[in-house]
């Protein structure tokens, strides 16, 4: 059995690092999962571990890094928990119901404190905003003798003697069926549910959930409580869903909109997605929200091309008809109008001669314009092109890293067959290829941060960090590409877990010297953000 060897990597202990940041298991919602230090000996020399030792040696580490945001995930019946609390605490408040508080609640999307502040003002006015009445009373529902619905026109002699009816607090009573049909339509059809309100046209107030359960069958019912539920987070602005497909939870994090200019709230649901919960796309740190906006659209749109039209295309000073230059002569004809004119200085070409080499109007103000305008289109397509080139490298590369570690593990299930290898000893795989697809997501992202960042020292500096772990990322994919020969296992295994150390750190590195800029102003933006 070879015994593990320790490797500094440019003044990095690559394999004490790896053992305080490697996790053997799924991470904690916003927690790395570590080992302590007595056991990193141990974990040194993987060979000894079996699975269930592996996992008894790691615990939670409590310590956040800088670029983290505390955050919880949270299932339906949390989320029906949170909801059931809060309007608990307002009815015992203000001596109200639960039901009222709850539309009270719905009315401030949730807004605990606006609403408190609001009531203590002036309580009547925001029941009446909120569609809420006093009632001494719960909404009725009775069986009548003589009773016609304004709606249907039906009478109790229609049913045999008795009608059944349903009047709110309000007092607008109408039968049950036209009820019924009213608020099954709102569910089922409309998809409302937080502001539900009487059938009376002029009539404001909210039918509450207490009403709404006499009314709809269970299976109903069952749609109207997800449908509050999805307001309930729609209106938090510290809840989001998670984007993923077919996932039903939620996370929750307190970062309000002014924090998004200067953190990046990556968060991870325990479905295993991982997305920036200031904006909903996916991680994209180093780069905050803003700036991603401004890149995407930027990709989208169709401005690019209009920098192409510019950088290689002119308008004829005569007729403004847009002309492509195919070929090597400056001495153009347009086609349109068949004005004549020189490609260097849009002046007349019966001005030039014979020899455009000796344009005499190569310097004149018009002239120069034009050759400024076009020289401005062409280098700023060549610098976005130069930044989106090495962005959407990365976001392929990412793909292609994560289908060689497919190739590689279904290699290393079969070694585990044919060899004495366990399974803990094959794990420093996943551990590298899950490294390297955030690595690639992190510089991704930096070529966009840096396209639109002014040329400092500090953009220097950023650079510099960037391609220090670009050049460790390209050595880790490097390693990975690598044959895997049975003899030379342990050397690799050696060799990958000491580059996914130091890739891990480069990233901390860089993550952390970009949140602390962001905190105390260092970059500066070439465009307004």
């Amino acid at each position: 059995m070879e015994q593990d060897q320790d490797f500094t990597y440019d003044g990095f202990d690559s394999t004490d690092e790896y053992a305080e940041s490697a996790d053997l298991d799924d991470m904690s919602v916003g927690s790395d999962q570590v080992l302590d230090e007595e056991d990193e000996d141990v974990y040194g020399d993987m060979d000894v571990l079996s699975d269930d030792m592996a996992l008894e040696q790691s615990v939670v580490d409590v310590r956040k890094r800088p670029y983290d945001v505390e955050y919880r995930c949270l299932t339906i019946d949390d989320i029906e928990t949170a909801q059931r609390k809060e309007a608990e605490h307002i009815a015992g408040m203000f001596m109200v119901s639960t039901a009222d508080a709850a539309v009270l609640l719905r009315h401030f999307q949730w807004n605990k404190e606006k609403l408190i502040e609001r009531y203590m003002d002036e309580p009547d006015e925001i029941k009446r905003e909120a569609g809420v009445l006093d009632s001494d009373s719960c909404p009725r529902m009775l069986d009548m003798p003589d009773f016609t619905c304004d709606i249907c026109f039906m009478s109790a002699d229609d049913y045999g003697g008795l009608i059944s009816t349903l009047a709110m607090p309000c007092g607008h009573r109408y039968c049950k069926s036209c009820y019924t049909h009213y608020v099954e339509q709102k569910v089922r059809q409309e998809g409302e549910s937080r502001r539900i309100q009487c059938m009376h046209e002029k009539c404001k107030l909210v039918i509450d959930e207490d009403t709404m359960s006499q009314l709809l069958s269970p299976e109903l019912m069952h749609r109207y409580r997800i449908l509050l539920d999805r307001t309930y987070v729609d209106d938090n602005p510290h809840v989001r869903w998670c984007p993923a497909p077919d996932c039903e939870m939620a996370v929750e994090c307190a970062v309000t909109r002014k924090q998004l200019y200067t953190i990046i709230p990556t968060v991870r649901c325990n479905c295993g997605h991982s997305f920036c919960f200031g904006c909903g796309l996916d991680g994209h740190q180093p780069v905050i929200c803003a700036v991603v906006r401004l890149w995407l659209k930027k990709c989208a749109d169709d401005s690019e091309t209009s920098n192409w039209i510019g950088a290689n295309t002119k308008e004829c000073p005569k007729c403004c008809s847009t002309i492509e230059k195919n070929g090597g002569c400056n001495h153009m004809t347009c086609r349109k109008c068949k004005y004549e004119f020189c490609w260097i200085c849009s002046g007349p070409w019966s001005e030039h001669g014979n020899n455009y080499y000796n344009c005499n109007r190569y310097d004149e103000k018009a002239g120069a314009e034009a050759r400024d305008a076009q020289t401005r289109s062409r280098l700023s397509l060549e610098r976005y092109l130069h930044y989106f080139n090495r962005y959407r490298n990365h976001e392929q590369s990412a793909r292609l890293d994560w289908k060689l570690y497919l190739k590689i593990e279904k290699k290393m299930e079969e070694l585990q067959q044919t060899t004495s290898l366990t399974w803990i000893e094959v794990q420093f795989l996943k551990k590298a290829a899950d490294t390297l697809t955030e690595c690639r997501s992190t510089l991704k992202w930096t070529y966009c941060m840096i396209y639109y960042l002014q040329r400092n020292n500090m953009t220097e500096l950023y650079e510099d960090n960037q391609r220090d772990l670009e050049r460790a990322v390209e050595e880790l994919s490097g390693q990975l590409e690598s044959p895997i020969e049975q003899e030379t296992i342990p050397a690799m295994r050696q060799k990958v877990t000491d580059l996914t150390a130091y890739v891990h750190k480069r990233r901390e590195i860089l993550l952390t010297d970009t949140i602390a800029g962001y905190q105390e102003d260092r970059w500066q933006w070439n465009v307004p953000i």
